[in-house]
């Protein structure tokens, strides 16, 4: 079993309403004074990103901050950007578009430090695009604010960080339950964890817990009886039956293997 943690967040992070940025805060605790690696791979466009990230960071006691960027897939074999995951800590995976973080490191050398790195008992954390990207099988585009229609979803391969779950962020913010429900429905074998912006669900071995200003939700498809997902035309809405859904705020947690949530203790 891996040693390492996962912190994957929702998105806009640093807009925390408190000025608390507790989980920033979280990231830089289990950094403990080491190197944090921002990951800007998931960006198109990622001037800014690193500035942003240095001044959120700037009074949690971090050694050191740097910034990987592979513009093109074949720079993920460059030793100058394998060094620099050397003597990580941590790798932060920000925002942008999950399938350039699986197109220019999956199956690479950056890709297997990534996972030399969690194995050793390292953090990997990811927002955004980053947070979808850790999961298996990951959700990369689908209607948001509607009921989901059946044709309306599309996946593909992702890290694989996180087994037999299925992550989507912004979750409240964008309206995105009907697409999660949509995603289980093709495998209810598979957890659907929707995390809300300003939140993050922490996962160390089979537990999940909250913290943030959001919510987290787990979609459960174990026990339906019915799904019309694949009988019906690509235009129909989703059917589903007897799914089950939790709604989990800070300090709750979840036993992913046994798929129980426990309430924040007093």
């Amino acid at each position: 079993m891996s040693q390492g943690r996962l912190i994957i967040i929702g998105g806009h992070e640093q807009r925390d309403p408190e000025g608390e940025r507790t989980i920033l805060r979280e990231v830089a605790r289990h950094v403990a004074g080491g190197k944090l690696v921002l990951a800007t791979v998931a960006s198109h466009k990622p001037e800014g990103y690193f500035d942003e990230y240095r001044a959120a960071f700037a009074d949690m006691g971090l050694g050191e901050l740097v910034e990987l960027y592979i513009e093109e897939r074949g720079e993920a074999e460059q030793d100058d950007k394998l060094g620099l995951l050397d003597d990580a800590a941590a790798i932060f995976f920000s925002g942008g578009d999950q399938l350039r973080i699986t197109s220019q490191i999956g199956d690479t050398p950056i890709e297997a430090k990534v996972r030399e790195l969690y194995e050793r008992g390292g953090l990997i954390a990811g927002t955004s695009a980053g947070a979808a990207a850790m999961s298996e099988t990951m959700l990369v585009k689908g209607s948001s604010a509607e009921t989901h229609r059946i044709g309306d979803l599309h996946m593909s391969p992702g890290l694989g960080l996180i087994r037999d779950v299925i992550i989507d962020q912004h979750f409240a913010e964008r309206g995105r339950f009907g697409r999660l429900l949509g995603a289980v429905a093709h495998n209810p074998r598979v957890l659907g964890i929707g995390v809300d912006e300003d939140t993050a669900a922490v996962v160390e071995g089979n537990d999940l817990r909250v913290i943030g200003n959001g919510a987290v939700y787990v979609v459960d498809g174990q026990h339906v009886t019915h799904s019309n997902v694949a009988e019906a035309r690509p235009e129909r809405v989703l059917s589903m039956h007897g799914v089950r859904v939790h709604v989990l705020g800070t300090g709750d947690s979840f036993d992913l293997r046994r798929r129980l949530p426990h309430p924040a203790s007093d």
